[in-house]
C-alpha cells in the first residue's frame, strides 16, 4: 500500500467526521470524477454522501428504478465494473441509462460494503471518461468498501439509538418517500412494496423523480384511486 492509501485507509477505519467528507477521502485514492456512499440492502436506501451533485443523481435515479450498479453489487455481493454505460450498460439498465442521458456519465462502478451477512450498502463511482478502472483500483476500492460498512453500520445504530440526531434537511434525504408510501398504503390498502411500485411507476411514467411524486401525495396534490379491479392516478 503507498502511504498516500495507507493514510486514507487509516482516517476511514476510524471515521467521525461529517459524512460529507468520506468521498473526499475516497476520491484521494480512487481516480474517479465523483463518488457516493449509499445505503440499501438490511438498512433503509439512503444517499450518505456525494461528492458532486452529478453522483447524488445517479444514486437517486437508482433508488427510484430499482436497478443499476450497486444493486447489482448488494445482490451479487461483488464488484460491478461497467466502463460502457452507453453501450454494454445500456443492455445491462436500460431504464437507468435512459434516466441518466445528459449527465455525461460514462462509466460507473459499484463496491458492496457488507459486515457478515448483514448487506449495507455499496460505494459508487463514476468516470466522465472511457478508462476503466485498473486492478489495483478495484483492490482500493473495495478495500475501502469494507472498511466503511463497518463505519455506516455504527452510523446506523447510534441514530436508531437516538445517540445521533437525524438531520431533516439532508439533501439526500428520502423521508418523503417513505412517508408518501404510509400514505398510499393506508389510502389504497395495499402492501409496503406495492405502494411504493406505485410512486416508482408513476415517477417512471411522468419522467420525475420518486421524490417529487412523493411530495405531490403528500401535500394531497396526487392521489392514487380504485376503479372496480384497477389502481389508477386521480388528481
Amino acid at each position: 500500500m503507498t502511504p498516500d492509501f495507507s493514510d486514507v485507509f487509516e482516517r476511514l477505519r476510524s471515521f467521525s467526521g461529517p459524512d460529507a467528507d468520506l468521498t473526499d477521502q475516497i476520491l484521494r485514492i480512487v481516480p474517479a470524477t465523483g463518488a457516493s456512499v449509499a445505503t440499501m440492502g438490511f438498512l433503509a436506501a439512503e444517499t450518505v454522501a456525494a461528492s458532486d451533485p452529478r453522483a447524488a443523481r445517479l444514486d437517486e435515479a437508482q433508488f427510484d428504478l430499482g436497478e443499476g450498479p450497486c444493486w447489482d453489487a448488494v445482490a451479487t455481493r461483488a464488484p460491478v465494473l461497467q466502463p460502457d454505460l452507453q453501450g454494454e450498460g445500456a443492455v445491462r439498465w436500460p431504464a437507468l441509462v435512459q434516466s441518466l442521458q445528459g449527465e455525461g456519465i460514462e462509466g460507473v462502478y459499484a463496491f458492496p460494503m457488507a459486515v457478515g451477512s448483514l448487506i449495507m450498502g455499496a460505494i459508487d463511482l463514476y468516470r466522465t471518461g472511457p478508462r476503466p478502472l485498473g486492478k489495483d483500483e478495484v483492490s482500493r476500492a473495495s478495500a475501502v468498501a469494507e472498511v466503511l460498512s463497518s463505519y455506516v453500520l455504527r452510523r446506523a445504530l447510534a441514530r436508531s439509538g437516538g445517540e445521533e440526531p437525524i438531520p431533516d434537511e439532508s439533501p439526500f434525504s428520502r423521508r418523503m418517500v417513505h412517508q408518501a408510501t404510509g400514505y398510499v398504503m393506508a389510502q389504497l390498502g395495499v402492501s409496503a412494496a406495492e405502494a411504493e411500485l406505485l410512486i416508482r411507476g408513476r415517477a417512471f411514467g411522468s419522467g420525475r423523480s420518486m421524490r417529487e411524486i412523493a411530495t405531490e401525495i403528500i401535500q394531497g396534490r396526487h392521489r392514487f384511486e380504485v376503479k372496480g379491479n384497477m389502481i389508477e392516478d386521480g388528481q
